[in-house]
């Protein structure tokens, strides 16, 4: 039995707003929410600006709980509760078994670490917060208050997280483990995980300019990202909205270095490569490439240089640009924040633009819709994630036909 999977809802928590309305609204119109960082000291960070969520709001009862809990946590609840009902999904009962789930991320409660820490530090010992910084914590919060009670994964390949997780939602509609599949990722800026990423010297030390000639680097973000994937059956049968159809995905490793890409992009080629034909489509057909992104030196042109590979001569007519301009890098949820603008691409037919890009760059010399978004008739598109350790993954979306 072909078992087709779709989105029938979408949320979003970000730098640009507390939904997907403004995540949408923000990107279209070109606004960035990168500025200095203002929770905590941001003082000998490589650089003390990121994509900090603001004037966010949170009620533990809504969601079941006494207290609120960690923050990254927080941003998926909040995230996948905007999905759910948008979805007009209601589980039957308190646990639906043919409900599951698939969460990605990189630090998971950092702050409840950094919480526990600095209680240590004070001669305190705090196991609220030891017991929110559990890796598998938020995925426990979100399935008690949304009574998802089928197969659930929890899925940390650094960056590559966010479409590995859509990509695990969709394998879950396909061999009929699951009708509806929530797939979300989420993080949170803290000092520890920003000091890690700054020694790594991945930060640019001014502002993300992804594909960009004067690029330097990548400027991180927070926040979460959440989409139902549903079997197109089961929700046509009850009158869903549909938004597009997981076309197919593949996820892959570089097996080459800890943070650089292979030369030329190999990885990143066979991922995308390898997700194409997943979708049993050809390669022609894509109409928009949502790019990784990140505005490193290595990486951007390794990412164009696969494109051109698997694409051919369509790499040249179509526009391929990169969000995290706007939001940076949303570690974790980077991967279904980025599907969520393809998604959104394609329904609105809008292709977000590639914000502070200044100079063009003979090695990055694709359509990377510079600064302005742009009108587009978006049929079928890629989604790419790329991560420290070689990680790549990438997911196929399309219009219902």
């Amino acid at each position: 039995m072909n078992r087709r999977a779709v989105i029938t809802g979408m949320g979003v928590v970000s730098c640009l707003g507390r939904d997907l309305d403004a995540f949408w609204h923000g990107l279209i119109e070109g606004r960035g929410g990168i500025a200095p960082i203002d929770r905590f000291d941001p003082e000998g960070l490589r650089n003390e600006s990121a994509g900090q969520v603001r004037d966010f709001e949170f009620e533990p009862a809504a969601f079941r709980l006494s207290d609120p809990p960690d923050l990254a946590t927080q941003f998926l609840l909040s995230a996948a509760r905007e999905a759910i009902v948008r979805s007009a999904f209601s589980p039957a009962g308190d646990r639906d078994a043919r409900f599951g789930a698939a969460y990605a991320t990189n630090f998971g409660g950092c702050n409840a670490w950094e919480d526990y820490v600095s209680g240590l530090l004070e001669g305190e010992v705090r196991p609220a917060a030891f017991d929110e910084f559990a890796f598998g914590r938020a995925a426990e919060h979100a399935c008690a208050a949304f009574g998802i009670g089928g197969p659930c994964a929890l899925l940390s390949v650094a960056c590559a997280s966010g479409g590995a997780a859509l990509g695990a939602a969709l394998d879950m509609i396909r061999s009929g483990e699951a009708d509806v599949v929530l797939a979300a990722g989420y993080d949170a800026l803290a000092p520890t995980p920003l000091s890690g990423l700054s020694t790594l010297r991945t930060i640019t030390d001014e502002m993300i300019r992804p594909f960009s000639a004067d690029r330097s680097g990548t400027i991180f973000g927070e926040g979460a990202a959440a989409v139902v994937v549903e079997e197109l059956n089961h929700a046509r049968g009850r009158a869903a909205n549909i938004i597009c159809e997981v076309l197919g995905w593949a996820e892959n490793n570089n097996a080459y270095h800890l943070t650089a890409p292979d030369q030329g992009g190999a990885g990143m080629r066979r991922v995308v490569r390898e997700a194409i034909a997943d979708a049993g489509i050809d390669a022609r057909s894509i109409d928009y490439v949502n790019a990784h992104g990140t505005g490193t030196k290595p990486h951007d042109p390794a990412e164009v240089e696969a494109v051109k590979a698997v694409l051919g001569k369509r790499a040249r007519e179509i526009p391929m640009s990169s969000i995290k301009g706007a939001v940076g890098h949303m570690m974790g949820a980077a991967g279904v924040a980025e599907a969520i603008a393809t998604a959104m691409a394609i329904t609105e037919g809008v292709v977000p633009p590639t914000l502070n890009y200044r100079e063009p760059d003979p090695e990055c010399d694709l359509d990377h819709v510079p600064n302005h978004a742009r009108e587009a008739e978006v049929r079928r598109a890629i989604s790419i994630s790329a991560g420290i350790g070689g990680n790549n993954s990438c997911v196929v979306l399309g219009a219902v036909s």
